[in-house]
């Protein structure tokens, strides 16, 4: 590890090696590409393991209990890792575990030396240049939004694939959500500064884009004074890449324009996350969700009606504070009703601060569990019947890798983000497929993936 007497001219971080672990949602996905773009361009280097590394950092996050439990043991455990080199290890937090707990996490892991919060990714190498130069934990977590993390430099964990923030922050406050105390207010960028970035992605190689945002649909809502996502999604239909995707809707702000932008564009892919929560109106006005089951059904409908085999797929919470029998049993029928392509299930998890804390659970844990493995049935059934009607059709299928148990078969996503696995030919590897479209004739399906083979 280089002193702190860098020559002049030098890049910062030169000669040093860095590894990062990631944890939690998309936007950390985003912010890992921004870490690796902005370590690189300081001169440090990326290493496969943290035993090779100078500085190892994580980001976090906190939506749920097993998260934070998972860091801190890590966290815990690399204080017995030798490091590298013969100075220490540089260890850096960021993400929403450190925006929330700030110098706490140095006072609880006193051999953290950086902590950085959501709002202020931009300063992670200038807080790592600070420990080097003083010795001393650097930390800090700003309030708002220093810019958005599409201003930094990036390097792609998949080269033919961009994230491209919209915006950040939450103004719903759902009574069991961290998010917006550790990712602030809704934060848009403007449709021109989108646009920008969107016009470049197509000559660099990008062949599928994912809009991010907490909630995609009220885009704009803070910057125009009402939601303009329909008028991104048809800008980002229109740059050049073949693929385009978005995370995360919210049902009560989904409008019918974003459904006619998404049925018009071809470019769009016929997949849509629509968290449930709950199949309870009671539950979910205990939650804040600010919808009906009976309006979230009529979307389900519309969305279907306009968009030719649209794959749906849901988050489901079990469990939340007040949750009865009567209402886990609603969230089964509409599961069932709906029949999500994939289902995201979690037991309620209490996050400190949200209000949701202070509510009475009533269930026992062997009830929750119950819960969960009912609703496991249902979604793995669900999720086997949308892959059997794949069956004997040709899919277009991004290859993303081989498949981790056999290097002869190629792993990709279907439009409906579906994995698809096929053989590849004989004396051929992955090299030649990574990052292209090919088209895959589906031949069987299992829950969790299609098998095909390549059509030439």
């Amino acid at each position: 590890m280089p002193t702190s007497t860098v020559a002049t001219g030098a890049k910062p971080l030169e000669n040093m090696t860095y590894w990062q672990r990631t944890f939690g949602c998309q936007m950390n996905e985003n912010d890992a590409e921004r870490v690796a773009g902005m370590l690189e361009e300081a001169g440090a280097l990326p290493v496969l393991t943290i035993e090779e590394a100078d500085i190892a950092v994580f980001l976090t996050c906190c939506v749920r209990e097993k998260a934070d439990i998972r860091l801190m043991g890590q966290l815990a455990s690399i204080k017995n890792i030798p490091p590298a080199h013969e100075e220490k290890r540089i260890i850096a937090v960021g993400g929403c575990i450190g925006q929330r707990d700030g110098e706490l996490l140095h006072e609880q892991l006193e051999h953290v030396d950086v902590v950085f919060g959501t709002h202020n990714l931009a300063s992670l190498v200038r807080l790592i240049k600070a420990r080097i130069d003083t010795g001393l934990p650097a930390i800090e977590t700003a309030e708002e939004n220093e810019g958005f993390a599409s201003s930094l430099p990036v390097r792609r964990d998949k080269p033919w694939h961009a994230w491209v923030p919209i915006m950040t922050g939450c103004d719903n406050f759902c009574t069991y959500c961290i998010v917006p105390y550790v990712r602030g207010r809704e934060s848009s960028r403007t449709l021109e500064d989108i646009q920008r970035e969107l016009s470049g992605l197509a000559e660099q190689g990008i062949k599928e884009l994912t809009l991010l945002g907490q909630n995609v649909n009220s885009y704009g809502r803070d910057l125009y004074g009402k939601p303009r996502f329909a008028e991104v999604l048809a800008m980002a239909a229109d740059c050049g890449v073949e693929r385009v995707r978005f995370v995360t809707s919210h049902p009560k702000d989904l409008l019918t324009e974003t459904i006619e932008a998404m049925a018009a564009h071809p470019t769009i892919m016929p997949q849509l996350h629509l968290p449930l929560q709950s199949g309870s109106d009671r539950i979910l006005d205990a939650m804040i969700r600010k919808y009906e089951i009976a309006h979230y059904l009529e979307l389900v409908q519309q969305l279907r009606d306009n968009i030719e085999g649209i794959s749906l797929s849901t988050d489901i919470i079990i469990g939340f504070p007040g949750e009865t029998e009567a209402d886990f049993q609603q969230t089964l029928d509409v599961c069932e009703q709906v029949g999500y392509g994939q289902m995201f299930r979690f037991i309620y998890s209490k996050r400190s601060g949200t209000p949701a804390a202070t509510m009475q659970q009533n269930a026992t844990r062997e009830e929750l569990q119950n819960r969960f493995e009912r609703l496991e049935a249902v979604a793995q059934a669900s999720s086997l019947a949308e892959n059997k009607r794949e069956i004997g059709r040709t899919l277009d299928v991004l290859v993303e890798s081989a498949s981790k148990r056999d290097a002869r078969v190629l792993a990709g996503k279907s439009p409906k983000n579906q994995t698809v696995h096929a053989p590849m030919p004989e004396g051929q590897d992955i090299d030649a497929f990574e990052g292209r479209i090919v088209k895959v004739r589906i031949e069987d399906a299992t829950t969790n993936y299609l098998q095909g083979s390549l059509e030439q």
